[in-house]
Protein backbone atom coordinates (compact mmCIF):
# COMPACT_ATOMS: atom_id res chain seq x y z
CA UNK A 1 0.00 0.00 0.00
CA UNK A 2 1.28 3.44 -0.90
CA UNK A 3 2.25 5.45 2.16
CA UNK A 4 0.08 8.52 2.60
CA UNK A 5 1.63 11.97 2.78
CA UNK A 6 1.98 13.00 6.42
CA UNK A 7 1.74 16.72 5.66
CA UNK A 8 -1.46 18.56 6.58
CA UNK A 9 -1.47 21.11 3.76
CA UNK A 10 -4.05 19.19 1.73
CA UNK A 11 -6.40 18.70 4.68
CA UNK A 12 -8.28 21.64 3.23
CA UNK A 13 -10.77 22.81 0.62
CA UNK A 14 -10.06 23.57 -3.01
CA UNK A 15 -11.31 27.13 -2.80
CA UNK A 16 -8.45 28.08 -0.48
CA UNK A 17 -6.10 27.48 -3.42
CA UNK A 18 -8.26 29.06 -6.09
CA UNK A 19 -8.54 32.15 -3.84
CA UNK A 20 -4.77 32.10 -3.47
CA UNK A 21 -4.31 31.98 -7.23
CA UNK A 22 -6.63 34.94 -7.74
CA UNK A 23 -4.98 36.82 -4.86
CA UNK A 24 -1.55 36.31 -6.43
CA UNK A 25 -3.01 37.72 -9.63
CA UNK A 26 -4.46 40.82 -7.91
CA UNK A 27 -1.49 41.40 -5.59
CA UNK A 28 -3.55 41.11 -2.40
CA UNK A 29 -1.82 37.82 -1.56
CA UNK A 30 1.19 39.67 -0.15
CA UNK A 31 -0.73 42.26 1.85
CA UNK A 32 -0.76 42.04 5.64
CA UNK A 33 -3.98 40.55 6.97
CA UNK A 34 -5.68 39.56 10.22
CA UNK A 35 -7.95 36.51 10.48
CA UNK A 36 -9.94 35.57 13.58
CA UNK A 37 -11.57 32.30 14.62
CA UNK A 38 -14.75 32.64 16.73
CA UNK A 39 -18.33 31.44 17.09
CA UNK A 40 -21.44 33.56 16.83
CA UNK A 41 -23.45 31.51 19.31
CA UNK A 42 -23.34 28.60 21.76
CA UNK A 43 -25.53 25.49 21.45
CA UNK A 44 -28.86 25.67 23.27
CA UNK A 45 -28.49 24.94 26.95
CA UNK A 46 -24.78 25.77 27.11
CA UNK A 47 -23.48 28.71 29.15
CA UNK A 48 -19.87 28.37 27.99
CA UNK A 49 -17.62 26.44 25.63
CA UNK A 50 -14.14 25.04 26.25
CA UNK A 51 -11.16 25.83 24.02
CA UNK A 52 -9.22 22.73 22.97
CA UNK A 53 -7.20 22.28 19.80
CA UNK A 54 -4.68 25.08 20.16
CA UNK A 55 -1.65 22.81 20.40
CA UNK A 56 -2.81 20.80 17.40
CA UNK A 57 -3.51 23.97 15.43
CA UNK A 58 -0.06 25.38 16.12
CA UNK A 59 1.51 22.05 15.16
CA UNK A 60 -0.52 22.04 11.94
CA UNK A 61 0.71 25.53 11.08
CA UNK A 62 4.30 24.43 11.61
CA UNK A 63 3.75 21.47 9.25
CA UNK A 64 1.89 23.45 6.62
CA UNK A 65 4.29 22.94 3.73
CA UNK A 66 4.03 21.18 0.39
CA UNK A 67 5.84 18.06 -0.77
CA UNK A 68 6.60 17.26 -4.40
CA UNK A 69 3.67 14.86 -4.35
CA UNK A 70 1.38 17.64 -3.08
CA UNK A 71 2.59 20.03 -5.76
CA UNK A 72 2.14 17.45 -8.51
CA UNK A 73 -1.47 16.99 -7.46
CA UNK A 74 -2.15 20.72 -7.16
CA UNK A 75 -0.55 21.29 -10.54
CA UNK A 76 -3.58 19.62 -12.14
CA UNK A 77 -5.62 22.78 -11.57
CA UNK A 78 -3.23 25.56 -10.49
CA UNK A 79 -0.95 27.71 -12.62
CA UNK A 80 2.82 27.08 -12.58
CA UNK A 81 3.34 30.47 -10.92
CA UNK A 82 1.05 29.44 -8.05
CA UNK A 83 2.90 26.14 -7.70
CA UNK A 84 6.18 28.07 -7.52
CA UNK A 85 4.75 30.12 -4.65
CA UNK A 86 3.59 27.01 -2.79
CA UNK A 87 6.93 25.23 -3.30
CA UNK A 88 8.57 27.72 -0.94
CA UNK A 89 5.60 28.16 1.41
CA UNK A 90 6.26 28.55 5.09
CA UNK A 91 4.13 30.38 7.64
CA UNK A 92 5.95 33.56 8.71
CA UNK A 93 3.18 35.30 10.64
CA UNK A 94 2.10 35.52 14.26
CA UNK A 95 -0.66 33.79 16.21
CA UNK A 96 -2.38 34.74 19.47
CA UNK A 97 -5.34 33.15 21.18
CA UNK A 98 -7.02 31.70 24.24
CA UNK A 99 -5.16 29.02 26.17
CA UNK A 100 -6.36 25.44 25.98
CA UNK A 101 -8.75 24.68 28.81
CA UNK A 102 -10.11 28.23 28.91
CA UNK A 103 -13.76 29.07 28.38
CA UNK A 104 -15.07 30.78 25.27
CA UNK A 105 -18.30 32.62 24.57
CA UNK A 106 -19.99 34.08 21.47
CA UNK A 107 -17.53 36.35 19.62
CA UNK A 108 -14.52 35.31 21.74
CA UNK A 109 -11.49 35.67 19.41
CA UNK A 110 -9.99 32.34 20.42
CA UNK A 111 -7.38 32.18 17.63
CA UNK A 112 -6.00 35.19 15.73
CA UNK A 113 -3.69 34.84 12.74
CA UNK A 114 -1.64 37.84 11.57
CA UNK A 115 0.20 37.16 8.34
CA UNK A 116 0.00 37.86 4.67
CA UNK A 117 -3.41 37.27 3.13
CA UNK A 118 -2.03 34.25 1.26
CA UNK A 119 -0.62 32.59 4.36
CA UNK A 120 -3.70 33.22 6.45
CA UNK A 121 -6.29 32.18 3.90
CA UNK A 122 -4.69 28.77 3.30
CA UNK A 123 -5.06 27.89 7.00
CA UNK A 124 -8.83 28.33 7.21
CA UNK A 125 -10.04 24.77 6.76
CA UNK A 126 -7.39 22.96 8.80
CA UNK A 127 -7.88 25.35 11.75
CA UNK A 128 -11.65 25.06 11.65
CA UNK A 129 -11.43 21.27 11.37
CA UNK A 130 -9.31 21.10 14.50
CA UNK A 131 -11.09 23.63 16.70
CA UNK A 132 -14.65 22.75 15.72
CA UNK A 133 -14.22 19.10 16.70
CA UNK A 134 -11.80 19.27 19.63
CA UNK A 135 -13.63 22.13 21.33
CA UNK A 136 -17.02 20.48 20.73
CA UNK A 137 -15.84 17.34 22.52
CA UNK A 138 -14.25 19.35 25.33
CA UNK A 139 -17.39 21.45 25.78
CA UNK A 140 -19.61 18.36 25.98
CA UNK A 141 -17.17 16.64 28.35
CA UNK A 142 -17.00 19.69 30.59
CA UNK A 143 -20.76 19.91 30.98
CA UNK A 144 -20.89 16.18 31.74
CA UNK A 145 -18.13 16.64 34.31
CA UNK A 146 -20.11 19.40 36.02
CA UNK A 147 -23.20 17.23 36.54
CA UNK A 148 -21.13 14.17 37.54
CA UNK A 149 -19.43 16.12 40.31
CA UNK A 150 -16.63 14.15 41.98
CA UNK A 151 -17.64 10.86 40.36
CA UNK A 152 -14.92 9.61 38.02
CA UNK A 153 -15.57 9.43 34.28
CA UNK A 154 -13.84 7.43 31.55
CA UNK A 155 -14.05 8.34 27.87
CA UNK A 156 -15.11 5.23 25.93
CA UNK A 157 -16.12 6.70 22.58
CA UNK A 158 -13.52 5.35 20.17
CA UNK A 159 -16.03 3.06 18.43
CA UNK A 160 -18.48 5.93 17.90
CA UNK A 161 -16.30 8.12 15.71
CA UNK A 162 -13.53 7.68 13.13
CA UNK A 163 -10.15 6.33 14.16
CA UNK A 164 -8.35 9.68 13.99
CA UNK A 165 -10.91 11.82 15.78
CA UNK A 166 -11.16 9.13 18.47
CA UNK A 167 -7.59 9.91 19.52
CA UNK A 168 -8.18 13.65 19.72
CA UNK A 169 -11.52 13.18 21.46
CA UNK A 170 -9.69 11.37 24.25
CA UNK A 171 -7.27 14.29 24.62
CA UNK A 172 -10.06 16.87 24.60
CA UNK A 173 -12.15 14.97 27.15
CA UNK A 174 -9.16 14.60 29.48
CA UNK A 175 -8.45 18.33 29.39
CA UNK A 176 -12.12 18.95 30.18
CA UNK A 177 -12.01 16.82 33.32
CA UNK A 178 -12.48 13.18 32.32
CA UNK A 179 -10.23 10.84 34.29
CA UNK A 180 -9.18 8.30 31.66
CA UNK A 181 -9.75 6.96 28.16
CA UNK A 182 -10.09 3.56 26.57
CA UNK A 183 -8.04 4.69 23.54
CA UNK A 184 -4.52 3.26 23.57
CA UNK A 185 -3.14 5.58 20.89
CA UNK A 186 -4.15 8.57 23.01
CA UNK A 187 -2.39 7.01 25.98
CA UNK A 188 0.71 6.37 23.88
CA UNK A 189 0.88 9.91 22.47
CA UNK A 190 0.09 11.66 25.73
CA UNK A 191 1.40 9.65 28.65
CA UNK A 192 -0.42 11.95 31.07
CA UNK A 193 -3.75 10.40 30.08
CA UNK A 194 -4.55 7.18 32.02
CA UNK A 195 -5.90 4.29 29.92
CA UNK A 196 -8.82 2.20 31.21
CA UNK A 197 -10.42 -1.07 30.11
CA UNK A 198 -10.87 -4.68 31.13
CA UNK A 199 -13.50 -6.82 29.41
CA UNK A 200 -16.51 -6.75 27.06
CA UNK A 201 -19.47 -9.08 26.68
CA UNK A 202 -17.65 -11.05 23.99
CA UNK A 203 -15.22 -12.41 26.57
CA UNK A 204 -18.04 -13.73 28.74
CA UNK A 205 -19.92 -15.17 25.76
CA UNK A 206 -16.79 -16.96 24.52
CA UNK A 207 -16.75 -19.17 27.63
CA UNK A 208 -19.16 -21.92 28.56
CA UNK A 209 -20.44 -19.96 31.55
CA UNK A 210 -20.17 -16.54 33.15
CA UNK A 211 -18.55 -18.14 36.18
CA UNK A 212 -15.81 -19.68 34.03
CA UNK A 213 -15.20 -16.34 32.26
CA UNK A 214 -14.86 -14.52 35.57
CA UNK A 215 -12.44 -17.15 36.91
CA UNK A 216 -10.13 -16.73 33.93
CA UNK A 217 -10.30 -12.91 34.05
CA UNK A 218 -9.43 -12.82 37.73
CA UNK A 219 -6.65 -15.37 37.20
CA UNK A 220 -5.16 -13.17 34.49
CA UNK A 221 -5.80 -9.69 35.89
CA UNK A 222 -6.18 -10.11 39.64
CA UNK A 223 -9.01 -9.26 42.01
CA UNK A 224 -8.56 -5.51 41.44
CA UNK A 225 -10.13 -5.98 38.00
CA UNK A 226 -13.63 -4.88 36.95
CA UNK A 227 -16.07 -7.67 36.12
CA UNK A 228 -18.88 -7.00 33.63
CA UNK A 229 -21.96 -8.48 35.30
CA UNK A 230 -24.87 -7.81 32.94
CA UNK A 231 -24.31 -10.30 30.10
CA UNK A 232 -27.16 -12.53 31.31
CA UNK A 233 -28.62 -11.45 34.64
CA UNK A 234 -27.18 -8.69 36.81
CA UNK A 235 -28.12 -10.19 40.17
CA UNK A 236 -26.59 -13.57 39.29
CA UNK A 237 -23.64 -11.82 37.68
CA UNK A 238 -22.83 -10.01 40.91
CA UNK A 239 -23.15 -13.25 42.86
CA UNK A 240 -20.77 -14.97 40.46
CA UNK A 241 -18.33 -12.07 40.57
CA UNK A 242 -18.00 -12.13 44.35
CA UNK A 243 -17.87 -15.93 44.44
CA UNK A 244 -14.88 -15.86 42.09
CA UNK A 245 -13.02 -12.73 43.22
CA UNK A 246 -14.05 -12.46 46.85
CA UNK A 247 -15.18 -9.39 48.76
CA UNK A 248 -12.11 -7.41 47.68
CA UNK A 249 -13.14 -7.35 44.02
CA UNK A 250 -12.16 -3.99 42.54
CA UNK A 251 -15.38 -3.18 40.70
CA UNK A 252 -18.36 -4.46 38.80
CA UNK A 253 -19.58 -2.83 35.57
CA UNK A 254 -23.22 -2.53 34.54
CA UNK A 255 -23.75 -1.71 30.87
CA UNK A 256 -27.52 -2.18 30.48
CA UNK A 257 -30.85 -1.96 32.24
CA UNK A 258 -32.50 0.89 34.10
CA UNK A 259 -29.83 2.52 36.28
CA UNK A 260 -32.48 3.86 38.65
CA UNK A 261 -33.44 0.27 39.39
CA UNK A 262 -30.14 -1.56 39.00
CA UNK A 263 -27.78 0.76 40.89
CA UNK A 264 -29.53 0.59 44.30
CA UNK A 265 -30.07 -3.17 43.93
CA UNK A 266 -26.42 -3.74 43.00
CA UNK A 267 -25.08 -1.68 45.90
CA UNK A 268 -27.37 -3.44 48.38
CA UNK A 269 -26.41 -6.87 47.04
CA UNK A 270 -22.68 -6.11 47.15
CA UNK A 271 -22.94 -4.86 50.72
CA UNK A 272 -24.94 -7.88 51.81
CA UNK A 273 -22.27 -10.14 50.27
CA UNK A 274 -19.61 -8.28 52.27
CA UNK A 275 -18.11 -6.50 49.22
CA UNK A 276 -18.60 -3.06 50.72
CA UNK A 277 -15.54 -1.62 49.01
CA UNK A 278 -16.29 -3.01 45.55
CA UNK A 279 -17.08 -0.10 43.26
CA UNK A 280 -19.83 0.19 40.66
CA UNK A 281 -19.00 1.36 37.14
CA UNK A 282 -21.95 2.40 34.99
CA UNK A 283 -21.82 2.57 31.18
CA UNK A 284 -24.22 2.12 28.28
CA UNK A 285 -25.41 5.25 26.46
CA UNK A 286 -24.59 7.54 29.33
CA UNK A 287 -25.28 11.19 28.59
CA UNK A 288 -25.51 14.50 30.40
CA UNK A 289 -29.24 14.19 31.08
CA UNK A 290 -29.01 10.69 32.53
CA UNK A 291 -26.00 11.54 34.67
CA UNK A 292 -27.76 14.67 35.92
CA UNK A 293 -30.77 12.61 37.00
CA UNK A 294 -28.58 9.97 38.67
CA UNK A 295 -26.65 12.65 40.56
CA UNK A 296 -29.81 14.42 41.69
CA UNK A 297 -31.25 11.11 42.87
CA UNK A 298 -28.09 10.34 44.85
CA UNK A 299 -27.75 6.88 43.33
CA UNK A 300 -24.70 4.78 44.30
CA UNK A 301 -22.28 4.94 41.36
CA UNK A 302 -18.50 5.27 41.60
CA UNK A 303 -17.56 5.77 37.96
CA UNK A 304 -19.14 6.41 34.58
CA UNK A 305 -18.10 5.28 31.13
CA UNK A 306 -19.26 7.78 28.51
CA UNK A 307 -18.88 7.20 24.79
CA UNK A 308 -21.25 8.48 22.13
CA UNK A 309 -22.39 11.59 23.97
CA UNK A 310 -18.90 13.00 24.40
CA UNK A 311 -17.33 12.15 21.02
CA UNK A 312 -20.36 13.61 19.22
CA UNK A 313 -20.10 16.82 21.20
CA UNK A 314 -23.23 16.08 23.20
CA UNK A 315 -25.30 16.44 20.05
CA UNK A 316 -23.35 19.51 18.92
CA UNK A 317 -20.48 17.97 16.90
CA UNK A 318 -19.27 21.41 15.81
CA UNK A 319 -18.87 24.60 17.80
CA UNK A 320 -19.93 26.66 14.82
CA UNK A 321 -16.54 28.33 14.66
CA UNK A 322 -15.88 30.53 11.66
CA UNK A 323 -12.59 31.98 10.44
CA UNK A 324 -12.98 35.47 9.08
CA UNK A 325 -10.76 38.15 7.60
CA UNK A 326 -11.15 41.17 9.89
CA UNK A 327 -8.41 43.50 8.63
CA UNK A 328 -6.34 43.97 5.46
CA UNK A 329 -3.47 46.28 4.58
CA UNK A 330 -4.55 49.35 2.60
CA UNK A 331 -2.66 51.09 -0.18
CA UNK A 332 -1.02 53.48 2.29
CA UNK A 333 0.37 50.64 4.41
CA UNK A 334 -2.14 50.92 7.24
CA UNK A 335 -4.68 48.31 8.25
CA UNK A 336 -8.30 48.59 7.11
CA UNK A 337 -11.01 46.85 9.13
CA UNK A 338 -13.32 44.64 7.07
CA UNK A 339 -16.49 42.78 8.07
CA UNK A 340 -19.39 40.82 6.64
CA UNK A 341 -22.76 42.56 6.79
CA UNK A 342 -24.95 39.68 5.59
CA UNK A 343 -28.09 38.86 7.56
CA UNK A 344 -27.49 36.48 10.52
CA UNK A 345 -23.81 36.22 9.61
CA UNK A 346 -22.58 39.74 10.27
CA UNK A 347 -19.17 40.17 11.87
CA UNK A 348 -17.23 43.03 13.43
CA UNK A 349 -14.14 44.27 11.63
CA UNK A 350 -10.74 44.96 13.15
CA UNK A 351 -8.35 42.89 15.23
CA UNK A 352 -9.85 42.12 18.66
CA UNK A 353 -8.44 42.08 22.16
CA UNK A 354 -10.47 40.17 24.77
CA UNK A 355 -10.87 40.79 28.50
CA UNK A 356 -12.91 39.15 31.23
CA UNK A 357 -14.68 40.74 34.19
CA UNK A 358 -15.57 38.93 37.39
CA UNK A 359 -18.22 39.31 40.06
CA UNK A 360 -17.35 39.90 43.70
CA UNK A 361 -17.29 36.13 44.24
CA UNK A 362 -14.89 35.84 41.27
CA UNK A 363 -17.40 34.04 39.08
CA UNK A 364 -17.30 35.22 35.48
CA UNK A 365 -19.57 38.19 34.80
CA UNK A 366 -18.87 39.00 31.16
CA UNK A 367 -16.32 39.34 28.40
CA UNK A 368 -15.39 42.57 26.69
CA UNK A 369 -14.01 42.27 23.17
CA UNK A 370 -12.38 45.45 21.91
CA UNK A 371 -11.31 46.26 18.36
CA UNK A 372 -8.08 48.10 17.65
CA UNK A 373 -8.55 51.83 17.86
CA UNK A 374 -11.57 51.78 20.17
CA UNK A 375 -11.42 54.40 22.91
CA UNK A 376 -11.47 52.08 25.90
CA UNK A 377 -10.22 51.72 29.43
CA UNK A 378 -9.77 48.07 30.35
CA UNK A 379 -7.70 48.34 33.52
CA UNK A 380 -8.80 45.85 36.14
CA UNK A 381 -9.87 43.15 33.70
CA UNK A 382 -8.17 39.86 32.93
CA UNK A 383 -6.53 39.77 29.50
CA UNK A 384 -7.32 36.46 27.83
CA UNK A 385 -5.02 36.08 24.84
CA UNK A 386 -1.55 34.53 24.78
CA UNK A 387 1.07 34.70 22.02
CA UNK A 388 1.78 31.30 20.48
CA UNK A 389 3.75 32.11 17.31
CA UNK A 390 5.85 35.16 16.42
CA UNK A 391 7.23 35.56 12.87
CA UNK A 392 6.67 31.87 12.26
CA UNK A 393 8.42 30.71 15.45
CA UNK A 394 6.68 28.92 18.31
CA UNK A 395 6.75 30.93 21.54
CA UNK A 396 4.49 29.27 24.11
CA UNK A 397 2.04 26.41 24.53
CA UNK A 398 0.61 25.11 27.76
CA UNK A 399 0.90 21.39 28.49
CA UNK A 400 -2.04 19.00 28.71
CA UNK A 401 -1.84 19.08 32.50
CA UNK A 402 -1.72 22.88 32.55
CA UNK A 403 -4.75 22.97 30.26
CA UNK A 404 -6.56 20.51 32.53
CA UNK A 405 -5.71 22.60 35.59
CA UNK A 406 -6.89 25.81 33.89
CA UNK A 407 -10.19 24.16 33.01
CA UNK A 408 -10.63 22.86 36.56
CA UNK A 409 -10.03 26.36 37.93
CA UNK A 410 -12.49 27.81 35.44
CA UNK A 411 -15.18 25.36 36.53
CA UNK A 412 -15.02 26.91 40.00
CA UNK A 413 -15.97 30.31 38.56
CA UNK A 414 -18.19 29.21 35.67
CA UNK A 415 -21.21 31.41 35.03
CA UNK A 416 -24.53 29.86 36.02
CA UNK A 417 -26.27 31.36 32.99
CA UNK A 418 -25.14 32.74 29.61
CA UNK A 419 -23.05 35.86 30.10
CA UNK A 420 -23.06 39.10 28.15
CA UNK A 421 -20.28 39.66 25.63
CA UNK A 422 -19.72 43.32 24.75
CA UNK A 423 -18.03 43.83 21.39
CA UNK A 424 -16.76 47.38 21.32
CA UNK A 425 -15.88 48.59 17.86
CA UNK A 426 -13.59 51.46 16.93
CA UNK A 427 -16.48 52.74 14.83
CA UNK A 428 -18.30 53.64 18.07
CA UNK A 429 -16.14 55.18 20.79
CA UNK A 430 -17.14 53.71 24.12
CA UNK A 431 -15.40 53.43 27.46
CA UNK A 432 -15.60 49.98 28.99
CA UNK A 433 -16.49 51.60 32.31
CA UNK A 434 -19.76 52.73 30.71
CA UNK A 435 -20.68 49.06 30.32
CA UNK A 436 -19.34 47.52 33.54
CA UNK A 437 -17.86 48.50 36.86
CA UNK A 438 -14.14 47.92 37.20
CA UNK A 439 -13.16 45.32 39.77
Amino acid sequence: MKKQNEHVALYTDKYEFTMLEAALESGVAHKKAVFELFTRRLPAGRNYGVVVGTARAVEAISKFQFSEEDLDYLGDFLKPSTIDYLANFRFTGSVTGYREGDFFFPHSPIFTVESTFAEGVLLETILLSIFNYDSAVASAASHIKVVAGSTKISELGSRRTNEHSAVYAARAAYIAGFDSTSNLEAGRRWSEIPVYGTSAHAFTLAHTSELEAFKHQVAALGTATTLLVDTYDIEQGIKNAIEVAGVNLGAIRIDSGDPFVELPKARLQLDELGATKTKIVLSGDMNRETITAITEAGLPVDSYGVGTDVVTGGGAPSCGFVYKLVAIQDDEGGMRAVAKKSASKASVGGKKTAYREFKDDWSILREVVVTDGANTNVSGYQALQTTFIVRGNLIELNTIEEARELHAENLKIAPKAPIEVDVISAEVEVNVADFVDNI
